[in-house]
């Protein structure tokens, strides 16, 4: 149905003129004749009565304005929900728990009125694919992997560099330090279960272990945090790596103790993955938001070397 020619109807019917029905859509009188004589012979009823006074709706014109004026307004959503500026910002943080997410906590809080949807894809090559399509606006990425470069047209900035600390239970050899060396943990145990080959996070890890001589086991099924937090209680000699950022929260009996790594902090570098050419305007604001209110560590800190310099 064409949505001019309801468009049409809607507006007789709320004017009761064929005449002022023109002027407000600005098209000719003789227009709005033959939209109204096309829609009447589509359907198969007359609409109007034609009187001195105007047109008047018949008993089948009734019936059809609320239909007409709802296809209207679904007409308008639809638009809305792709127009830039109208539709909420899509952006993917990779999890519910990290930095990312936290970050556009901060985000919502400084800006309420502006919509966001916030998804979770697992790997920056869906991530970026999705950037390039539309289907997704902005990506909280640490790029570029090796042998990964960005395409082009989708354009990064280095916005927070996260320092990795280290989690232990409370019978760990570790567990009274307030702070370890890179060097004291050689030896150690720490396990990271489910690192999957291939993915930024394994690149991470892969350079960190080849740069410090560290112990990283990947064994095992992932079942959650919940999960990894339960063995690293009940295990004495097994710790792992958590970002200071990474919001958990663990029953009190677990004893669990998060120590900074220092000498030099490894730090986990968390970059916005955006299209060149995206035009919408809370892009603009999220990127000026991020820019004013995070920091990195850049004295005492360590990265691979494949990592975009701030």
């Amino acid at each position: 149905m064409d949505l001019e020619v309801v468009r049409t109807f809607v507006a007789i019917a709320e004017t009761g003129q064929f005449q002022v029905a023109a002027v407000d859509l600005s098209i000719t009188q003789q227009a709005v004749s033959k939209r109204m004589a096309a829609l009447e012979r589509d359907l198969g009823v007359r609409l109007f009565n034609r009187t001195p006074r105007g047109a008047e709706l018949t008993i089948d014109g009734q019936a059809f304005l609320p239909h007409a004026r709802e296809l209207l307004r679904v007409a308008e959503r639809a638009v809305a929900s792709v127009r830039t500026g109208r539709r909420p910002l899509r952006v993917d943080v990779i999890n519910s728990r990290g930095a990312a997410s936290g970050m556009m906590r901060g985000f919502h809080r400084t800006h309420p009125d502006i919509e966001l949807d916030v998804l979770m894809l697992f790997d920056i090559e869906p991530a970026v694919a999705a950037i390039r399509s539309g289907t997704i606006d902005a990506s909280f990425r640490a790029v570029a992997a090796p042998g990964r470069p960005l395409p082009e047209d989708v354009e990064s900035v280095r916005v927070l560099d996260e320092p990795l600390q280290l989690l232990i239970g409370p019978a760990h050899a570790l567990a009274g330090a307030r702070s370890v060396t890179v060097a004291e943990l050689a030896g150690h145990r720490i396990w990271i279960p489910g690192i999957a080959p291939g993915t930024e996070w394994a690149a991470y890890y892969d350079d960190l272990v080849a740069e410090f001589g560290l112990t990283i086991e990947s064994t095992g099924p992932n079942f959650g945090s919940d999960a990894l937090l339960d063995t690293i209680a009940d295990t004495p000699a097994l710790a792992t790596f958590m970002g200071e950022h990474t919001r958990l929260i663990w029953p009190a009996d677990h004893g669990l103790r998060r120590i900074p790594v220092i000498d030099p902090t490894p730090v986990y570098p968390h970059s916005l993955l955006w299209h060149r050419d995206n035009p919408h305007p809370a892009l603009a604001a999220l990127r000026a938001h991020l820019a004013a209110t995070t920091t990195g560590h850049d004295d005492a800190t360590w990265v691979p070397n494949w990592v975009i310099p701030r």
